[in-house]
């Protein structure tokens, strides 16, 4: 059953043409630990598929979301072996303002790390997976609208420089 599922959503995804199977991967991986962008991915695609604007930052929030969830899992289940290490300035801040604090899991650097911490504290899972998707989905909307406003011969001069 799991497996034809796994079959069910990667065909939806893997439109060649499209790519949204690689805006979902490198959106869930770039929300782990491992420092990677997402957004030029989500922007070329966009910039190829225009119509298809809405649909990518749907599938670039959910890669980017899971990914979180799977910063705040390892962080939960990271909570035990160190309990010890507690009481830093992140760890009170966090408890301090709760799952309200996701909505910065898209900031460079330190929001996946933020993700792992909500885990480790055990702030609610819905919550936080809540404002995590808002936060994310506020990011590619935001870059990806700002990145549209530049005119093509932008792209062009940086396809000539990076040849």
């Amino acid at each position: 059953m799991i497996e034809a599922g796994v079959h069910w959503l990667l065909s939806v995804l893997a439109v060649p043409e499209i790519g949204l199977t690689s805006v979902f991967l490198i959106s869930f991986i770039s929300a782990t630990l491992i420092p990677m962008g997402s957004e030029p991915a989500v922007f070329a695609v966009i910039k190829a598929n225009p119509h298809l604007f809405w649909p990518v930052l749907v599938v670039a929030t959910i890669g980017n979301t899971l990914g979180g969830v799977v910063d705040y899992l390892m962080g939960y289940a990271a909570q035990r072996a160190f309990q010890r290490e507690r009481r830093t300035f992140w760890f009170h801040w966090l408890e301090r303002f709760g799952a309200k604090t996701m909505l910065l899991s898209w900031l460079p650097v330190i929001g996946d790390p933020i993700c792992t911490l909500a885990g480790w504290l055990k702030l609610p899972f819905w919550h936080s997976v809540y404002y995590m998707a808002v936060g994310k989905f506020l990011r590619y909307l935001t870059i990806s609208l700002l990145l549209l406003k530049l005119p093509d011969g932008f792209w062009h001069r940086i396809a000539e420089w990076l040849a």
